[in-house]
């Protein structure tokens, strides 16, 4: 799908605030508000818009201590180890790559015992890995959710 700006500016407005009325994105585009809803109708249908989320403090739910775990993948083993990955709760992002890791997690967990646990008993148990690094998250110093737009 070919965005024009006025989709980049809607994109932009509800990147900032998901919760901002239709009428608002409308008068600050200098549109209507019948049009900016077709607009997102069809970003929604095209899946450039994938969904709406609260963007919750981890902390404040219970998870206050985060890190990337890094590890090598035993060839041939990828597909059944991801699966057995995505099944671990406190693992939230898993991202394939290139380099010393081919694959680096996000998890989180409740405190470094509950850390140590994850790791131990659920995340190095888990067949079709060779070898792992964990990097505890001391804090995050800034974080832009979603693409430039």
């Amino acid at each position: 799908m070919e965005l024009d700006e006025t989709d980049r500016a809607i994109l932009r407005i509800l990147q900032e605030d998901a919760r901002t009325p239709f009428s608002e994105v409308a008068r600050r585009i200098d549109m209507s508000s019948a049009t900016v809803h077709d607009r997102v109708s069809r970003l929604e249908e095209a899946g450039v818009i994938r969904g709406y989320h609260a963007d919750i403090d981890p902390k404040a739910v219970g998870h206050g201590v985060g890190a990337f775990v890094g590890l090598r993948v035993e060839q041939g083993r990828e597909e059944d180890a991801l699966e057995r990955l995505r099944g671990i709760d406190g693992v939230r992002e898993i991202h394939l790559t290139t380099g010393e890791w081919d694959v680096i997690l996000r998890v989180v967990a409740a405190d470094t015992d509950r850390l140590r646990e994850l790791m131990f008993e659920r995340i190095a148990e888990t067949e079709g890995f060779s070898r792992s690094q964990t990097m505890v998250i001391l804090g995050t110093d800034y974080e832009q959710p979603g693409p430039p737009l």
